[in-house]
């Protein structure tokens, strides 16, 4: 573990989490701060910059969701492996860097769609739970525990899923795992070799987990509804990969003519829909959209959600339900894979969860991004770059398609010239691009900007963009 020296300006109009997360992405950035080196822990970080806990929580969380440091349960943060980010250059000095480039990069304005707000997280009743399940004579949460996960915590998120998203399931059905990626190595075991649909574009990180097991992925476009049905029943799959309430990345919601076409494909013999509730909790107009497995009668939705983007990236937590059929083979075959989820964090995220600090989390959120979402889509009318927006009223991201004859690479790198990043849509292609509507798009995350970095971050794209 090493110190970190970092000089707060405790007048400065920037909030000292942040000042202290933008410090240790630059070393890293610039590789002062090398791979799988331990940082030092929240308290003692704090001890020595005399700052709260709370405010390195909130630095080093943030730094997680960006992927910049790895949170390890019970042994702390850790430098990712982010090597292409580290300048490599030769220079006669290689600790010396320009000051100009430095002064650039603290400047940037970062519209990451992986970005979360951390200044309204509840860390006193985080501290506060966590402090009485340490401290209760619970030997049994030291034993290795169900591979299910706790049943205590599997009731909670049962009860969760029910009243939020319309999910009727029992707790048998429910597996808990570290992340969206070990429940689907999992399920790829359960569901042997199959042929998978996914959505074009899609979620990528899913696609190379599913190619991984030795499945074969077919893209399937995306219209303005979502996935085409009527390409699923050409194609010859057996399961189909959806994000049905906010299909990643192009945020469009599916409407119920298309889910209930959906589900009259699935009846078909043997074949299966992944539910991947991408975003469900977070819709700024109208009701919540029911789950897909809300409405499925014939037991063929297979449905994943997760709980570190509510709660925090670190927490590292998903749960997924398995229709019966599916669950018969899991215990026949899979039951001996232990739990990936420590057992003290399942009991303090199920508190936090019975005690109804989730819920009121959730809700606060929901406002605090439905406020940044609204400013940054007024911001947007306001240029006088011609840009049309898709994917709003929902999630953490929007989609802009820019009418100014640039490629995307070229809105990319002349936003990155008036010190703002956005990202590629055609990044999470599968293909070529199905759908107009998404040529020359870009992604812009706001949950991790205040309002001044959207404000400024806006302006400074429509200069970027403007005249062309």
């Amino acid at each position: 573990m090493i110190e970190l020296t970092i000089n707060l300006d405790t007048k400065s109009e920037t909030p000292l989490y942040e000042q202290i997360y933008s410090h240790i992405k630059t070393e890293i950035k610039e590789g002062r701060l090398c791979r799988n080196i331990k940082l030092p822990s929240s308290r003692g970080l704090s001890n020595s910059l005399s700052v709260s806990r709370s405010t390195v929580d909130n630095a080093y969380l943030q730094l997680v969701s960006e992927g910049y440091v790895n949170a390890v349960p019970c042994k702390g943060y850790f430098v990712a492996d982010i090597d292409l980010l580290v300048d490599t250059s030769n220079t006669k000095d290689e600790h010396r860097t320009d000051k100009k480039t430095e002064e650039f990069k603290k400047n940037i304005i970062d519209f990451n769609i992986r970005g979360i707000d951390l200044s309204s997280f509840p860390f006193g009743a985080w501290r506060r739970i966590t402090k009485n399940v340490l401290s209760a004579d619970n030997s049994e949460l030291f034993k290795l525990g169900n591979p299910k996960g706790d049943i205590a915590f599997r009731k909670s998120i049962k009860n969760y899923l029910y009243e939020s998203r319309g999910v009727e399931t029992t707790v048998d059905q429910i597996i808990v795992g570290a992340g969206n990626d070990y429940l689907l190595m999992l399920l790829g075991n359960i569901l042997g070799k199959v042929t998978v649909a996914m959505e074009n574009p899609t979620y990528s990180q899913a696609y190379k987990i599913l190619t991984s097991l030795g499945n074969k992925v077919l893209p399937i476009n995306v219209d303005n509804s979502g996935i085409s049905v009527e390409e699923l029943y050409n194609s010859q799959v057996d399961v189909a990969y959806v994000t049905p309430s906010h299909q990643f990345p192009t945020g469009i919601v599916m409407p119920i003519k298309r889910r209930l076409e959906l589900l009259k494909w699935a009846a078909l013999e043997n074949k299966y829909i992944i539910e991947d509730d991408y975003d469900s909790e977070f819709r700024y107009v109208g009701k919540p959209i029911p789950s897909l497995h809300s409405i499925d009668i014939e037991e063929k939705i297979i449905y994943i959600g997760t709980l570190s983007r509510s709660i925090a990236p670190a927490i590292r937590m998903s749960y997924m339900v398995l229709p019966k059929k599916l669950m018969e083979i899991y215990d026949k075959s899979y039951s001996h894979f232990s739990s990936t989820v420590s057992r003290i964090d399942q009991t303090i995220v199920k508190e936090f969860m019975d005690q109804g600090y989730f819920e009121r989390h959730l809700n606060k959120m929901r406002s605090v991004y439905k406020n940044k979402h609204d400013l940054l889509i007024n911001k947007i009318k306001e240029m006088e770059t011609r840009v049309e927006i898709s994917g709003e009223n929902s999630g953490v991201h929007i989609v802009i398609k820019v009418d100014n004859n640039m490629t995307e690479m070229e809105l990319v790198e002349s936003a990155k010239k008036e010190h703002v990043n956005v990202y590629r849509l055609s990044k999470y292609m599968l293909g070529e691009m199905p759908n107009k509507r998404f040529e020359n798009a870009v992604l812009l995350g706001f949950a991790g900007l205040s309002d001044k970095e959207i404000i400024s971050g806006i302006r400074n794209l429509d200069m970027a963009w403007k005249g062309r």
